[in-house]
């Protein structure tokens, strides 16, 4: 009967949303414009009591992640622009920011969709994902199902071009600044990896907003996630390290060992593997 709702409330919500006839303009809204903004709240004095041990864990796990990030760093291209080109772009750790850009012409090798629920029903790239991380999302759907929690992916694999279409409008629509806080240049998604789903629920609405952090499935994946691989990529109050807002409905595979440890310290990727945009 649940999954039967489901159905209902999908074929409900994509007869509203008019999927068919928007393309790109809708592909814009949906997934790089947060349905909602949540302000970061002020630090409360027991979060300041905890600042000091943060910092020591965030350092440690620097160091920690110096060996690794330094093999991986070891073919990357420094640009004109002052940016990096990442020389592993199809390294299942590869760290894309706002500093660290793939290749424009990258697309992954091994590109498949993954056999779980979709909040749409039309066949699109954006369902694919790498093999190893398709195969990891079906087993975290799983998961999840026998656990009661019902989740729906939305968008995964993005091209370059398809990237600087969405990037390029929504700047026309909410202007750089704005845009710079939630939609990736072309070049800096993780999208283009394979590698990272946004994933939401009915609770939501099928959209892609912050309060999906606070629904039964934002909160399953903020704790199971990485049992899975992934990690939730854009954590909350870490816009200065990672460049975007908070978004709970990003996941981003990495492997079981990376995403145990980076879930564990509670870090970023960027500080997990000490590849600070404020140092590239």
């Amino acid at each position: 009967m649940k999954k039967l709702w489901i159905l209902t409330a999908l074929s409900i919500g994509l007869t509203a949303c008019s999927l068919a006839s928007s393309g790109d303009n809708q592909e814009s809204k949906e997934e790089d414009v947060p349905a909602s903004s949540q302000k970061e709240q002020d630090q409360t004095p027991a979060e300041e009591d905890q600042s000091s041990s943060s910092e020591d864990t965030a350092q440690t796990t620097a160091e920690e992640g110096k060996d690794t990030a330094s093999e991986k760093t070891e073919k990357d291209k420094v640009l004109e622009d002052g940016t990096i080109q990442v020389g592993e772009p199809e390294s299942l750790q590869v760290v894309v920011n706002k500093n660290r850009k793939l290749p424009g012409d990258y697309v992954p090798e091994d590109l498949t969709v993954p056999n779980v629920p979709f909040s749409f029903t039309e066949d699109h790239p954006k369902k694919q994902m790498r093999q190893e991380a398709a195969r990891a999302l079906e087993e975290l759907f799983v998961a999840a199902e026998q656990d009661g929690i019902d989740l729906v992916a939305a968008s995964g694999y993005r091209s370059y071009d398809r990237q600087k279409r969405i990037y390029e409008r929504n700047v026309e629509v909410y202007g750089k600044e704005e845009t710079d806080t939630f939609s990736a240049q072309p070049g800096t998604s993780e999208h283009q990896t394979g590698l990272a789903m946004d994933v939401t629920s009915a609770q939501v609405a099928f959209k892609l907003e912050q309060s999906f952090g606070e629904t039964n499935e934002g909160e399953w994946l903020a704790d199971h996630a990485h049992e899975y691989g992934f990690i939730i990529r854009y954590r909350e109050g870490a816009k200065e390290i990672t460049g975007y807002m908070y978004e709970p409905w990003h996941l981003r595979y990495v492997g079981k060992d990376i995403s145990t440890d980076v879930h564990e310290q509670a870090v970023t990727l960027e500080e997990f593997f000490g590849l600070y945009p404020s140092d590239e």
